[in-house]
């Protein structure tokens, strides 16, 4: 005998929302696509909500930076963090 459910059978599809770029501390990789933070994505999204501030951006890049060092050296202490003011701030500076 055939189950009820079995023959009314949906396929159900999950859809789950997005993962947000954001940092994974303290290896501060992406959370959503798990490059070194912050990604294209995240820098993006940085460059929209602090559209009109870039100084406010940058203080903001600067506090993480100073803690992303931290953490990082904490976690490797044979080997620092490198690249850390290119990653951080050199992509949000104005241009021209």
């Amino acid at each position: 005998m055939e189950r009820p459910a079995a023959r009314d059978a949906v396929a159900v599809m999950v859809v789950r929302p997005p993962v947000p770029h954001v940092a994974m501390r303290p290896l501060w990789r992406c959370r959503s696509c798990g490059k070194e933070w912050p990604c294209q994505p995240a820098k993006l999204a940085l460059l929209t909500e602090y559209r009109g501030s870039r100084t406010a951006l940058l203080i903001y890049l600067g506090t993480l930076m100073h803690e992303a060092t931290n953490q990082l050296t904490q976690l490797h202490p044979d080997h620092p963090p490198a690249r850390m003011t290119e990653r951080f701030l050199s992509w949000a500076r104005a241009r021209g």
